[in-house]
């Protein structure tokens, strides 16, 4: 057996820069969508239930395309092959969105996005562990995270700055800015332009040459799936309990979602118990049900942070532009502004995000993976409570600050921390099943977002973000339980 061989500076940045390309899609659904929703007639309590798209695309694509790229492998590669697919069919859907007639459509055009960028996204944090030694797998992962705030700085503030060169930022009712066009239209070029950078300047292992690497080995026995029937039947209940209520008590129609949710996993578990058989489904599902322990703690910090991060991305604009723009009409020239200032907001996270990348690690070294976590979770989750007492939109900035430290730490300590756990032949398929600790979240938000805003808050978004920074907080505690890899010795001729 050998050892995995180091790749350069060069290499390492040439089999990143695709994201690039990947978060500036993400970036302009992310700061753009809602207000392209409200444009086409949504009211601000339907914004969350038109997003589940995003996430529910997510839960059903991430962990299929993880088991099918662990099992891919052609004159093209394992992986390439679905960053091309994935890149192509984002570009169609960029170029569609801002260009959609009506509600229906667009919501149509956000599951195609949002299923495409994730054909191409899933199978780059496999790629990290395929390509690199566990050595330098950090250090792939920053470069992964120093490119998405790239990516996502650039398309936030690219409607503003368009806006600022003379592009009309304002439209009749039911159209799109041309500002809002013209990012969308630049970002189908760079998202293309740069996935076809990475998929002609990196080559990969082929399989057999992956297992003769030597590395160190990952218990890969199955786990017993008899057991799973508990999980099962608790979920079967919660489901339709809540489905009794939701009927009973006539709660809103978006609850169904979480309980139907619930409903379905809980039947998987049973089948995974009790059924006979093999097949794609019943493997993610074994793996589900057997994941790693490091992993299942990890998942409760991804829970509440991406919960966090959803809450933000969907109520942003609505809330800068009604709390700070004094404005909920989409055709109003203060509503517009407020979009504007949302999305400059959403590149400065993303910009700070940049240099935190670079600064985590130098955190890491003093305090370890844990507190480092801990720490730019706390930042995040203060500066997001921040919009509840601020007055001022321009001291938003100050909070974003905090929220790009976070950002940045969720992009690359869990998987740091998770990486070094997983067995090779299954990188794929758990980093995918890993995801849906992100799409769960995010679903959930969709289901409840609109319902807490419209009984407890007067449907004012900024309190979403508020409900956002605590739950960054929840997420930080839960990195304490978290068990740090052992740090890999470092070679004597390193």
């Amino acid at each position: 057996m050998s050892r995995k061989p180091e790749l350069s500076f060069w290499q390492i940045w040439n089999m990143c820069f695709g994201f690039l390309g990947i978060q500036f899609g993400f970036a302009l659904q992310n700061a753009n969508v809602s207000r392209i929703f409200q444009t086409l007639g949504a009211d601000v309590d339907q914004i969350p239930i038109l997003w589940i798209a995003a996430p529910l695309t997510g839960l059903i694509v991430q962990p299929i395309i993880g088991y099918c790229s662990d099992r891919t492998w052609n004159r093209f590669g394992r992986r390439r092959p679905y960053f091309f697919a994935g890149a192509v069919l984002a570009t169609l859907a960029l170029l569609a969105m801002p260009n959609a007639p009506s509600l229906w459509i667009a919501a149509g055009l956000l599951w195609i996005m949002d299923a495409s960028f994730n054909i191409s996204m899933e199978p780059f944090r496999a790629f990290v562990g395929d390509q690199l030694p566990p050595r330098q797998r950090p250090l792939g992962y920053a470069m992964q995270s120093v490119f998405i705030g790239v990516g996502a700085v650039v398309a936030s503030f690219l409607p503003y700055l368009l806006t600022q060169w003379g592009v009309a930022n304002t439209a009749p009712a039911g159209e799109v800015p041309h500002s809002v066009k013209y990012a969308f239209y630049a970002g189908a070029v760079v998202l293309l332009g740069a996935m076809l950078w990475t998929i002609l300047s990196t080559r990969e292992y082929p399989p057999e040459q992956l297992e003769s690497f030597e590395e160190r080995r990952v218990d890969e026995a199955p786990m017993p799936v008899v057991g799973a029937w508990k999980i099962g039947a608790l979920l079967l209940l919660f489901g339709i309990v809540l489905l009794g209520l939701i009927d009973h008590y006539a709660l809103a129609k978006e609850l169904y979602l979480l309980a139907g949710g619930l409903v379905v996993f809980g039947a998987l578990f049973a089948w995974l118990a009790f059924g006979r058989g093999g097949g794609m489904l019943r493997q993610i599902m074994s793996d589900l049900y057997g994941m790693p322990a490091p992993m299942r703690r990890l998942n409760w910090v991804q829970f509440f942070s991406w919960f966090a991060m959803f809450a933000m991305w969907i109520n942003t604009t609505q809330a800068v532009a009604e709390t700070f723009y004094g404005s909920s009409d989409p055709t109003s020239v203060a509503y517009n502004e407020g979009a504007n200032w949302a999305g400059v907001l959403m590149g400065t996270y993303n910009g700070v995000g940049i240099f935190a990348a670079i600064a985590i690690p130098l955190l890491v070294r003093a305090m370890g993976l844990r507190w480092s976590h801990l720490v730019n979770l706390s930042l995040g989750g203060i500066g997001l409570l921040s919009f509840l007492v601020i007055r001022d939109p321009h001291w938003l900035i100050a909070s974003m600050v905090g929220v790009g430290f976070a950002w940045a730490s969720i992009l690359s300590l869990p998987y740091a921390m998770l990486s070094d756990n997983l067995p090779a032949a299954k990188m794929g398929i758990y980093m995918g099943i890993f995801n849906f600790f992100i799409v769960i979240p995010q679903l959930l938000a969709a289901s409840v977002l609109g319902v807490l805003l419209k009984l407890f808050f007067h449907n004012q978004p900024v309190y979403a973000l508020g409900l956002g920074g605590a739950s960054l907080l929840i997420a930080g505690l839960c990195t304490l339980r978290v068990h740090e890899p052992a740090a890999e010795p470092v070679p004597a001729n390193a």
